[in-house]
């Protein structure tokens, strides 16, 4: 039987146990509170990703003791962050796109599988624009003795803090990648800058009563690993040459530099095709380290005597017309390309008699070959259709340009094009 002492008592007790109870769920609210302004004043501050994470760490481990958890971010691939509470084996046993990417919502694997998430209570996906970029694995958390259960207690605030502070870090890596890409596009440009420089414009290509040139040049990329030149040998000889590096971008851009450089110093009205071809296999074997090959047509022609020296290393034929007789000729003689091998085992040095009213053009692959075209398509006999006529080579390439445009705004073109065409007197 209660007494009215007893009941006094109880009473007492349980104001107590209550203000005891509001208290705890004020500290744990100023706590919270405290958090999410913390971190956001870190976020206006610009703290680094570090700095974020070990915040964001220091709330889960240290402020709402989790036992285990797990964190992956995805930058470039679906990485670990840290773990924590975890055998260290638990990521192998862990496929993100099977046991993470289909979550789509914060789930509780106490009715599900555990065996694929280690003992997993929680998974908490982080989504930015769509995508996921992260997911949170959770074990249970010693909070007040378990008097309720902390994946009630506190779902929605971490739930909250890893979106926050995983939002912030993707947004900082997007800014720091935007910087570096600037950065690179200036750098690319610079190089751009720098490569056009080494290819002939048309006030620079050499000319006289016999001879006439004409270029085009059209980098797929801000650098690329065509290459074509003109050099004057002497009063009666002119040498030139057009070259193709295998693949494409700033690998592709250096090799030909280097080609460039090479080619500059030794072509000389002394040396040989032979023997320069030789020589500058040797040298693009040590700069590329079998990394690249480049196929090449050079070739030197002696306005007195009307013969053109050649050697096709491994390149597209160009194709010689005469305008008088009709007659279409494919230069192909000559060896394997650049690089491809540490010695040439055999050189064809060709030579041959150039007649009056005769038209050369030489080109790289990118003019003949382009995404969806058909396979049964020979790109080379498409160009033979635009000199098989009694125009001047300049006006040629300028049809073939026209035609080039109806493939750019269809975006099939997908390598470096360079045109090179010589009209012979």
């Amino acid at each position: 039987m209660f007494t009215l002492k007893r009941v006094i008592l109880l009473i007492l007790l349980n104001e107590q146990d209550m203000a005891k109870t509001s208290s705890v769920r004020k500290s744990t609210a100023d706590l919270k509170f405290n958090t999410l302004l913390n971190v956001t004043k870190a976020i206006i501050e610009n703290a680094s990703i570090d700095e974020l994470l070990t915040m964001y760490k220091k709330c889960l481990l240290d402020d709402l003791h989790v036992e285990k958890m797990l964190l992956y971010n995805f930058t470039t691939s679906w990485e670990v962050v840290f773990i924590y509470g975890y055998k260290n084996d638990v990521v192998e046993h862990i496929d993100v796109a099977e046991d993470l990417l289909p979550h789509k919502d914060v789930t509780s694997i106490s009715s599900l599988d555990k065996s694929q998430v280690g003992a997993t209570d929680l998974i908490i996906p982080v989504f930015y624009q769509g995508q996921a970029i992260a997911f949170l694995l959770m074990g249970d958390m010693d909070d007040e003795k378990r008097a309720l259960s902390p994946t009630v207690k506190h779902l929605k605030f971490i739930q909250t803090v890893t979106n926050i502070i995983l939002v912030a870090i993707e947004n900082k890596r997007l800014y720091q990648e935007n910087i570096r890409q600037e950065a690179l596009k200036m750098e690319l440009a610079l190089a751009s800058k720098m490569q056009n420089m080494l290819i002939p414009n048309e006030n620079s290509l050499p000319s006289n009563v016999k001879m006439f040139f004409s270029t085009y040049y059209l980098p797929h990329q801000e650098v690329g690993g065509d290459y074509y030149d003109f050099i004057q040998l002497n009063d009666s000889e002119v040498g030139f040459c057009i070259a193709d590096v295998s693949g494409k971008g700033i690998a592709a851009a250096i090799v030909m530099s280097n080609f460039q450089a090479t080619l500059r110093a030794l072509f000389t009205d002394q040396i040989s095709l032979s023997d320069l071809v030789t020589k500058l296999n040797r040298i693009v074997n040590e700069n590329a380290k079998g990394e690249k090959y480049l196929t090449m047509f050079i070739g030197k022609y002696n306005s007195q005597t009307q013969i053109l020296t050649y050697i096709n290393a491994a390149h597209i034929p160009p194709l010689l017309y005469n305008k008088d007789s009709g007659k279409l000729t494919h230069l192909t003689k000559g060896c394997i390309g650049m690089g491809m091998l540490e010695e040439l085992a055999l050189i064809n040095e060709s030579k041959i008699k150039i007649s009056p009213n005769s038209k050369l053009i030489c080109f790289t692959d990118g003019l003949i070959e382009f995404k969806f075209q058909s396979p049964e398509i020979d790109g080379s006999l498409e160009v033979e259709k635009f000199i098989r006529n009694k125009d001047r080579i300049d006006h040629n390439i300028k049809k073939i340009i026209e035609a080039l445009k109806e493939y750019q705004e269809k975006d099939m073109i997908f390598d470096d094009v360079s045109i090179i065409g010589i009209e012979f007197y």
